[in-house]
């Protein structure tokens, strides 16, 4: 080690913070809501509450500009998807987000029946 000049961050290999360390030895979110689509909302974007971490801080205010992907937050925090679920899981408990399904394709709008209705409006 180079004393002053040390650093914790290896650009071949990122940072020397290891997964577990983030999520204080924890593998499993505290609950099993969430997967790769579901869409999480910060409900209280409050970043100064007691026992949040940087990671927690970013997920809110990131989702405080409206719903993102469990994927979409892993990617740009740059964490795995189990890290991300168990900090999710965290915030989740504290209410800080809330978490919504995804629209599944079936309760998606016919494209083709709002066509045939908007035809037949222009008619009139």
């Amino acid at each position: 080690m180079s004393g002053p000049e040390e650093s914790w961050w290896d650009v071949d290999a990122g940072p020397i913070v290891r997964s577990f360390a983030r999520t204080g030895g924890r593998t499993r979110p505290s609950r099993d809501e969430f997967n790769l689509i579901t869409l999480i909302v910060a409900t209280h974007p409050d970043t100064a509450r007691p026992g949040l971490e940087p990671e927690h801080i970013g997920i809110l205010r990131m989702c405080a500009g409206g719903p993102l992907s469990v994927a979409e937050i892993s990617a740009r925090l740059d964490m795995t998807v189990t890290v991300t679920k168990v900090l999710l899981g965290d915030l989740l408990d504290m209410g800080a987000i809330q978490t919504r399904a995804p629209i599944a394709l079936a309760e998606a709008p016919d494209i083709q029946l709002l066509q045939a209705v908007l035809d037949g409006i222009r008619r009139l």
